[in-house]
């Protein structure tokens, strides 16, 4: 488990999820997706997320924006990710806590593989990648990562129980300061 609070998203936070896709740096969403993408096809792509069938995954900023994300996308015998982090907070163990809650998600749905493609050029990407225990293979510019999942158990189920307590507690308590925050912005001006 993460010392990160990793928040499974609902659908009620798309609109949190598109918005941070959107303030990625076109590098970014190029690494992100394997090919440059415009803000309508980010937009068209966030608004086919099935969340009754596939996972978001977030990290969330004192201000409520998501600092991170992850896609798990679910196929057959294995599951796919796809992770975002903006470029300010990177460094901080967020991909990495991203990708180890999104593995134990998988695992925990008898989902044996988990499965992320990227550029080959997205070092950072494939470091995480293989921290994750994931085997990598690099040609012709594009690398591939499998992750082998062992299966679950009643530890890992309580791992990801008190994960999701603990995100949800985060999220709650970030989302109160900031209530209390936005009422005294309200009172001064009121006093002004």
């Amino acid at each position: 488990m993460s010392s990160l609070p990793v928040r499974r998203l609902g659908a009620d936070a798309r609109e949190a999820y598109l918005a941070h896709l959107l303030s990625l740096e076109s590098d970014d969403v190029r690494l992100r997706f394997g090919s440059a993408l415009s803000a309508n096809g980010i937009e068209a792509y966030v608004s086919r997320i099935d969340f009754d069938a596939d996972t978001i995954y977030g990290v969330y900023r004192e201000n409520l924006g998501l600092a991170g994300a992850a896609h798990v996308a679910f196929a057959g015998d294995f599951a796919e990710i796809g992770v975002s982090v903006a470029q300010d907070v990177r460094r901080g163990g967020i991909g990495s806590a991203l990708v180890a809650r999104a593995a134990e998600h998988v695992r925990n749905r008898l989902v044996r593989r988990l499965y992320m493609h990227c550029l080959a050029e997205n070092a950072t990407m494939i470091r995480i990648a293989r921290r994750a225990g994931m085997d990598v293979i690099v040609e012709e510019g594009e690398a591939d990562a499998h992750l082998a999942l062992e299966r679950a158990t009643p530890m890992s189920v309580t791992s990801e129980m008190i994960a999701d307590r603990l995100a949800l507690y985060d999220f709650t308590l970030k989302r109160n300061v900031d209530a209390w925050r936005r009422l005294g912005v309200a009172w001064a001006g009121a006093g002004a």
